[in-house]
């Protein structure tokens, strides 16, 4: 499936939609709205995603777009809408899907080490309380090796610097081998070294037909990393392929114009009101 919408042209009228080879979406967001203590974080989003895409996630500060992750992955929850996966439910469909958190909400200072870490991303192949086998580990180690810390296996996590702790989680996501990638700002605080090796990761993924959606924030590398383009900020601003979505207009919607979508979303919020008090 392909969707675009503009929030100048109103919430449905100008949606287009297309199959894409005939295939599940590998991601639908369904009128998704998230609030905390009644103020809006995320509004009425919706949007289908083809498999085997290099997304970005693209918006200012504030915009949602981690929260739109974290909805995804059932960790915050929705006010209204629905997340389907694969055309499955998240707990149907949780053993396809792997999340990369922020590496800044992780506790770096937890006594394990790398390989136990990458281990972890194993679990959902061999259940939480059984313990890895060799080929658990081979599978580990060789995640380690294609992110280029294979020799810091045994190092204590605490001891790692931004880049190597991320490149731990990239690894954790590779053991998983699952079908869809969810990552929240991966290159933030990482070297130019481990940017590239990163993305070059993402982009085998992506040839081995893996959806990849990464939460990113630098705009110039925006055309050189990725395919489609998911512009939000508080609503969905835009979404398709990088050369319809990723235009000087559509940036201008969705850099400029928050204080315009705050104003709508409260009108809306306040039409919903009154409609609840006379029923």
């Amino acid at each position: 499936m392909k969707f675009r919408e503009s929030l100048s042209g109103g919430k449905k009228s100008n949606q287009t939609r297309e199959n894409i080879s005939g295939s599940v979406s590998s991601l639908e967001v369904h009128d998704l709205t998230v609030s905390y203590h009644r103020r809006p974080v995320l509004w009425d989003i919706d949007f289908e995603m083809p498999e085997g895409k290099l997304v970005a996630i693209v918006g200012p500060n504030g915009a949602g777009k981690s929260t739109l992750i974290k909805a995804i992955m059932g960790l915050v929850p929705p006010a209204s809408g629905y997340v389907k996966i694969f055309g499955q439910s998240l707990e149907d469909a949780r053993p396809r899907v792997g999340y990369v958190p922020q590496r800044n909400s992780v506790d770096w200072d937890f006594p394990t080490n790398v390989l136990d870490v990458v281990l972890m991303g194993c679990y959902g192949r061999i259940g939480l309380f059984r313990r890895p086998r060799a080929a658990d580990r081979d599978v580990a180690t060789d995640a380690l090796r294609q992110v280029g810390i294979a020799d810091l296996a045994k190092r204590q996590i605490s001891q790692l610097s931004g880049g190597q702790q991320q490149r731990v989680f990239i690894a954790r996501a590779l053991a998983q081998d699952v079908d869809l990638y969810l990552m929240d700002e991966p290159f933030v605080g990482v070297d130019a070294a481990t940017e590239g090796a990163i993305i070059e990761l993402l982009r085998e993924m992506r040839r081995r037909g893996k959806t990849v959606v990464v939460v990113h924030h630098d705009l110039g590398t925006v055309r050189d990393y990725f395919d489609w383009v998911l512009l939000l900020n508080l609503r969905l601003v835009a979404f398709g392929p990088l050369e319809e979505v990723f235009t000087d207009t559509l940036l201008q919607q969705t850099y400029g114009g928050r204080l315009n979508i705050l104003t709508e979303v409260g009108e809306l919020m306040k039409k919903q009101d009154r409609g609840r008090e006379l029923r």
